[in-house]
């Protein structure tokens, strides 16, 4: 999801998004330059709407499964995560993320600091800061939206034992910084972008910073009071309303589409809406084959399927996409998702023999299966390393820990 600059020529436009299939190359047809402007603006405000929507995905889904106490605390730390991420992505996290070749550390900290500055009310033509992609406004709108996701994935690990403010004061520091700063090493064209790091709609950038992110904090805090038994038993702590928790799953299933079909970046041609259009629908396959492989796992290890399991199996499939959902075809695509679903299944239980707490099992949905989705981009897109892919997962993966770590003290 790298943001590109106004040098890029109308015909390249067809091109965002495609590392190395052979589709909007082929049938991309140029359009007037207002028109893609608009379009481009629309894809981002449309696209950012559908990930914000997956805020309240994650709010019904961790509601669900919290204990009834903990509900009424869970939904307060989802609204002030979102309210913070907003705010502190405006004033410090999207100068950071794209400093457009204006780099303090080349390729690594951005020398843009400040507050994002939209385009001036009823600007015209020659007045927009980028014509040949969209408006800033639309750009920072959609951006903002990955940041927040990013926070949110961390709240459902730590529900029930972190107290309020420095969930908080931790949110702000992986919003403001941690975040954006990994961001643009990848969509912001800094190292990572030049080894030839891969992430389409970020199983890394996004979710694996979310899940190690979310792993440091089980680890620092500990399980809750009566998780585990001396003997090693786990203690089951059933969720508040699995029904909200079932309804939580497909509003975030929902915004998916608009979190890798807008990460596209372009909506000018008809080669990019055919993408959009075969991103959409590698989505949908990878969830629907994380579910149905975690409902047969599940009835053949346990005798009875498990919803949790298959919820999360859903969106294990939807993780291990992201990082590619354009080049595979419906049955890779298929395939990609039901192996994140195996993930889900074997993980949850290996973490409780680590005494691992994790109540909505985000560690692994999003670090697990992301690493997993980041892996299989060589799959299915040719320009794709492996060792490039790897060495970049751990990049990102030490920065995250580090810095979390950092941060605490």
């Amino acid at each position: 999801m790298k943001k590109f600059s106004t040098r890029i020529s109308i015909a390249a436009l067809g091109l965002l998004g495609t590392t190395g299939g052979a589709f909007a190359q082929d049938v991309a047809v140029a359009v007037p330059t207002d028109s893609v402007f608009i379009l481009n603006s629309l894809l981002f405000l449309i696209g950012g709407f559908l990930v914000f929507w997956m805020a309240a995905g994650f709010a019904m889904l961790e509601a669900g499964l919290v204990r009834s106490k903990n509900v009424t605390m869970q939904l307060t730390k989802n609204m002030a995560l979102f309210s913070l991420a907003a705010v502190f992505y405006y004033l410090i996290g999207y100068n950071l993320m794209y400093p457009l070749g204006t780099w303090s550390v080349d390729g690594i900290l951005s020398g843009v600091f400040g507050s994002a500055v939209l385009e001036a009310v009823g600007v015209g033509a020659d007045g927009v800061d980028d014509y040949g992609y969209a408006s800033t406004g639309s750009d920072f709108f959609f951006q903002m939206m990955f940041c927040a996701a990013t926070a949110s994935i961390v709240s459902g690990t730590l529900a029930e034992r972190i107290k309020l403010w420095p969930f908080l004061i931790f949110t702000i520091v992986l919003t403001a910084v941690i975040y954006p700063i990994q961001a643009s090493w990848k969509w912001g064209g800094g190292f990572l972008d030049a080894m030839g790091f891969l992430d389409f709609a970020g199983s890394t950038v996004v979710h694996s910073v979310g899940g190690w992110a979310a792993l440091m904090g089980a680890l620092i805090l500990g399980p809750r009071i009566g998780k585990y038994a001396k003997d090693g038993r786990v203690i089951p702590m059933q969720g508040s309303n699995l029904p909200l928790a079932t309804l939580g799953t497909f509003i975030l299933w929902m915004g998916w589409f608009g979190f890798n079909g807008g990460s596209q970046l372009a909506m000018g041609s008809i080669g990019d809406v055919a993408d959009i259009s075969r991103i959409f629908a590698n989505t949908n396959a990878a969830a629907a084959g994380g579910a149905i492989v975690a409902l047969i796992l599940t009835q053949m290890l346990y005798r009875k399927p498990d919803l949790t399991m298959i919820l999360n199996g859903a969106l294990a499939g939807l993780v291990s996409i992201t990082a590619e959902p354009l080049t595979p075809s419906l049955g890779a695509a298929t395939l990609i998702g039901g192996i994140g679903g195996v993930i889900v299944v074997l993980a949850v239980p290996m973490l409780d023999r680590m005494k691992i707490d994790d109540v909505v099992g985000a560690i692994p949905v999003h670090l697990l299966a992301g690493i997993w989705g980041t892996l299989a981009v060589p799959l299915t897109n040719g320009d794709a390393s492996f060792s490039v892919q790897i060495i970049s997962i751990v990049i990102v993966g030490l920065f995250v820990c580090v810095t979390r770590e950092f941060s605490r003290r």
